[in-house]
C-alpha cells in the first residue's frame, strides 16, 4: 500500500492507496508542535480503526506547503514505515512543464493538483483550490503550468475581519441566503461568501480569456476544476465551475508515485532514495 500526505497550512489530508485505488482517507489538523511519535500514534489508531495493517504500507509520498512539518513526517516515515518518503519538489518527475519565472516558487500542492487534473480532465484547464489561500492555476493542453493567482482564503478573510475590527464577531462560514441582511452575522457571512463567489467568477472569466490567447484558440473549451474544503459551498452559488473534485491532490500524489517508483532504489534497510531528473521536470 501507498500512504500519501497532503500537508496544508490548516489540515493534513492522508490517503491510503492499494493497487492504485484509494481505499480510505483522513483529515488531521496541521500542528507544528506534534512530534513524529505523536503523529505515528494517531495514524496507527486510524489504521487500526479501519482494519488496516501499518506493515502493509510499502511506500510514503509527501506534498507539503509547511516546511516545519516536513522533517517530522520524514522522521515518521523512517521510524514507523521504514521508508525514506518521496517528497514533492525539485528532482521529482511529474510530466508537468513549469513556465513560472522561478519554478521553485510554485507550491508543491499546485503541481500535484495539475498532474491529477490534466490526467483526469485534459486541458486547457483552470484549477481552483479553496484552502487557507484560494489559488487559481492555469494549465495548457500540453500539460504546461502557465501560472496563476493567489488570493486570501475564506477563513483568512473571516479571521482578519474579526481580529482587525472592534465590534464584529467571529462567524461560521455559511451561505446566508441573501445580500440584504438584517443582522450583523448574516451581513458578514454575505460579504465573505458572496464576495468570494464574485471574486472566483471574475478571475475565472479573465483567466479563460488569457488561456485562449495563450493557445491561440478563441474557441478552446477551458474546463474549471475546484478542490479543497470549501469548494462545494462556493460552487453552489456560481456557474463557472465544471467539476468539484475533493480528492484531487491525493490522486495526484498517487499518479506522481507511479511515475517515480520504478527508479527508486532500495538499500540494505529497505529505505528508498529519490532520483534526480532533468531541469524540465518539477
Amino acid at each position: 500500500m501507498l500512504l500519501a500526505f497532503d500537508v496544508g497550512n490548516t489540515n493534513i489530508v492522508l490517503g491510503v492507496f492499494k493497487d492504485g485505488k484509494m481505499i480510505t482517507n483522513w483529515r488531521l489538523e496541521t500542528d507544528n508542535n506534534k512530534s513524529a511519535d505523536e503523529y505515528g500514534m494517531i495514524i496507527g489508531a486510524l489504521f487500526q480503526y479501519e482494519g488496516l495493517s501499518v506493515k502493509a504500507v510499502k511506500d510514503v509520498i509527501i506534498s507539503t506547503v509547511v516546511p516545519s512539518v516536513l522533517y517530522t513526517l520524514q522522521h515518521l516515515s523512517l521510524k514507523y514505515f521504514h521508508r525514506k518518503a518521496i517528497v514533492i519538489g525539485a528532482g521529482i518527475k511529474t510530466g508537468i512543464v513549469v513556465k513560472y519565472d522561478n519554478p521553485k516558487q510554485v507550491g508543491s500542492d499546485r503541481i500535484v493538483n495539475a498532474v491529477a487534473a490534466h490526467a483526469k480532465y485534459g486541458g486547457p484547464l483552470i484549477i481552483i483550490d479553496f484552502g487557507t489561500a484560494t489559488t487559481f492555476c492555469a494549465i495548457s493542453e500540453k500539460a504546461e503550468y502557465i501560472g496563476g493567482t493567489i488570493a486570501p482564503g475564506l477563513k483568512i478573510s473571516s479571521e482578519a475581519l474579526f481580529e482587525k475590527t472592534a465590534k464584529l464577531p467571529k462567524v461560521e462560514l455559511e451561505v446566508p441566503g441573501s445580500v440584504i441582511c438584517r443582522n450583523t452575522i448574516n451581513s458578514m457571512q454575505s460579504g465573505l461568501v458572496y464576495g468570494h463567489m464574485g471574486m472566483v467568477d471574475y478571475i475565472v472569466k479573465k483567466m479563460k480569456k488569457e488561456l485562449r490567447e495563450y493557445s491561440n484558440d478563441d474557441s478552446a473549451d477551458v474546463k474549471v476544476i475546484a478542490t479543497g474544503g470549501l469548494a462545494t459551498m462556493i460552487d453552489s452559488g456560481i456557474d463557472c465551475i465544471d467539476h468539484v473534485d475533493k480528492m484531487l491532490t491525493l490522486e495526484g500524489l498517487q499518479l506522481i508515485y507511479e511515475k517515480n517508483k520504478k527508479v527508486r532504489k532500495s538499500d540494505s534497510k529497505a529505505e528508498q532514495e529519490r532520483c534526480e531528473y532533468g531541469e524540465e521536470t518539477f
